[in-house]
């Protein structure tokens, strides 16, 4: 391209965000360079700011401020206590979750799934989950991977790291269609996962 190694690079880069491609990556860019001062100025300084200032939770994968530290106790991120985890596999899985207003609890974010993208069991929080519901007074984990076969096979290794424990497992049920993310479906269809959720264990007697 005659315009430049700058606009070369930001094309590879744009192009490598989710669902985008070469054409809607220099649809962006020209939108961009049309509108310098109203978007690129604020926009580089908003993603200077988040690189510098946000991480994700070591305990429970959520994002949050590098000045807010959290232990297994007391979660900072959060003011109110709860009594349930959410267990996802992606900070996007929690958004729409958020989104649909049908649950009100902790997240544990997992950061993937067993076998996904090279991913072990010793890569995903699933040992820090197992510390958070010895020490917050947890009395339901609710496993909301996808219907995937990662999904699945991560949930039986929560389920079976958890079975020791004085705590009710439940899973998302109908409304969940085999081989679906979390982060694709709608509202309605969440709801009625939530609401129609199984019982895999209850050890809270």
């Amino acid at each position: 391209m005659q315009n430049g190694s700058e606009i070369d690079q930001l094309l590879k880069l744009i192009s490598k965000l989710p669902g985008l491609g070469p054409k809607s990556a220099k649809r962006i860019l020209l939108k961009l360079i049309n509108n310098k001062d109203e978007l690129v100025k604020p926009l580089a300084k908003s993603l200077t700011d988040v690189y510098k200032n946000i991480s994700r939770c070591k305990i429970c994968g959520a994002l949050k401020s590098i000045l807010i530290e959290c232990d297994y106790e007391n979660c900072k991120i959060l003011d109110k206590k709860y009594d349930k985890i959410c267990v996802v596999e992606n900070i996007a899985d929690q958004w729409s979750i958020e989104n649909s207003n049908i649950y009100k609890g902790y997240f544990h974010i997992l950061g993937g799934t067993i076998s996904s993208a090279g991913n072990r069991k010793g890569d995903l929080l699933i040992d820090s989950l197992v510390e958070r519901v010895k020490k917050e007074k947890i009395d339901e984990v609710i496993l909301a991977t996808s219907a995937t076969i990662e999904g699945q096979t991560t949930a039986y290794y929560i389920q079976e790291s958890l079975k020791n424990y004085k705590v009710k497992i439940t899973k998302l049920a109908q409304g969940l269609p085999v081989g679906g993310e979390i982060e694709s479906l709608d509202d309605g269809t969440l709801i009625s996962a939530f609401k129609n959720r199984s019982n895999l264990i209850s050890n809270s007697d």
